[in-house]
């Protein structure tokens, strides 16, 4: 790579606005906005009730629901930067819940999740070669591969495992467990002062207590993926020219970057972080493969990375998003749910006030005024939420979420676009 293919970030990457324009986002507020949602998840108990909101088996389930869809959405990243739409990552997700299985059965559970990640890159490998080889569409392709990975996992289980010792056609024999972190003395100390409901202070111990009690390993290899991904991608030269991939690859080609290799390899990533999220649901969630295990979290995943603008950060806010959602509504049911209408509420009526005041969407602002008032009338004129809605809350909160949040979103300028070498000659 010669020295002028550095240079690539001006005539490339015109997602980089203006100086001045993008504000950083610092340490110290982060900080902020972590305790300032803690403090309104701590008024919301004291007004509802709801104790469940907070506290650390809730937010320990969110974890482990959002970790899967994060790694989904992390591999869904590293495709799409590079320029190839990937909604095959549910196939990829499925494909490394068997390897998972297999893996860990025969070899120990370091190995299956070995297998979760080598599965997945053999769905990525696929998706590669029909998209970036031969210029299938991408949308087709990840179809295919999502049709693919389903049915080749259902005859590999009823292969492998029918007639071994707890397992059969829709399931592999147990698994042993991945180790985790408990901090023994911090973790009971806090459970205690968690008890005592005290405001925002037992809700802070609740959150703390949740991140330093059986916590997998698997989860911290998750967040140290997720660095890394950062580092990669906005630090690095190989992550600059990545990128290019995704926003002008003729113009990345004229300055020497192998295009072809670097959306076959972005993909293969892609693949191998999806069969991981499928490995966690295999190893650490249920310690077994079982038919129909993803659930659908690889378009969740998908969804998540779009919520995130195609970036790790915000990735990681919505797969919290739909794990936090998700457990609450499987541990406190409807109660906890209704308690909930009344924070989507003054969200939803703080996002229209917003777009109102600053004058770039107003009709959007008066629409979410309006649906703020319907879900505050809701909250006020019923006790608790059905069971038949209770279930799609993670769902709704996450469709909701998107559409207040569309206007900012900026996905990478080439991103699904069919690319041929020499284009740019």
């Amino acid at each position: 790579m010669s020295a002028a293919g550095l240079h690539v970030s001006s005539e490339v990457l015109p997602e980089t606005p203006p100086k001045g324009t993008r504000r950083r986002i610092s340490a110290p507020t982060v900080v902020g906005i972590f305790l300032a949602a803690v403090a309104v998840i701590s008024i919301l108990r004291v007004v509802t009730g709801a104790n469940d909101l907070a506290s650390s088996g809730a937010l320990a389930a969110a974890i482990g629901l959002a970790v899967p869809i994060g790694m989904a959405g992390l591999g869904g990243l590293w495709s799409e930067r590079a320029g190839v739409v990937n909604i095959g990552l549910e196939g990829m997700m499925i494909l490394g819940t068997w390897g998972a299985g297999f893996f860990g059965w025969h070899w120990g559970p370091w190995a299956g999740l070995f297998g979760a990640v080598l599965m997945g890159v053999v769905g990525g490998a696929i998706h590669a070669l029909a998209t970036v080889v031969f210029g299938v569409d991408h949308i087709v392709s990840g179809v295919a591969v999502n049709i693919i990975g389903l049915g080749v996992a259902k005859y590999l289980a009823a292969r492998v495992f029918t007639g071994a010792a707890g397992g059969g056609p829709t399931q592999s024999p147990p698994v042993a467990d991945l180790p985790s972190v408990t901090v023994p003395g911090a973790s009971s100390g806090l459970g205690t002062l968690e008890q005592k409901h005290i405001f925002f202070v037992s809700d802070l111990a609740g959150v703390v207590r949740s991140v330093i009690t059986d916590l997998s390993v698997v989860t911290i290899i998750a967040v140290l993926l997720v660095v890394a991904t950062w580092w990669i991608l906005w630090k690095t030269a190989f992550g600059l020219r990545l990128r290019s991939c995704g926003e002008s690859p003729v113009a990345a080609e004229t300055l020497g970057v192998n295009v072809y290799r670097y959306k076959f390899l972005a993909v293969l990533v892609s693949g191998g972080l999806a069969g991981l999220g499928g490995g966690y649901l295999a190893l650490v969630a249920a310690n077994i493969y079982r038919d129909g295990q993803t659930g659908g979290r690889g378009y969740i995943g998908l969804a998540a990375m779009i919520f995130g603008n195609w970036r790790p950060g915000g990735l990681v806010s919505g797969a919290a998003l739909f794990g936090y959602t998700d457990a609450v509504q499987l541990r406190g049911g409807g109660t906890t749910v209704h308690a909930m209408l009344l924070l989507l509420a003054v969200l939803i009526a703080a996002v229209g006030v917003w777009q109102i005041w600053r004058k770039h969407a107003v009709v959007q602002g008066i629409i979410a005024l309006g649906t703020a008032a319907v879900v505050a009338l809701w909250f006020v004129l019923s006790n608790t939420v059905p069971d038949e809605i209770t279930g799609m809350t993670p769902y709704v909160a996450t469709l909701l979420v998107l559409a207040f949040a569309s206007q900012r979103l900026r996905m990478p300028a080439a991103d699904g676009q069919p690319y041929r070498k020499g284009e740019g000659h």
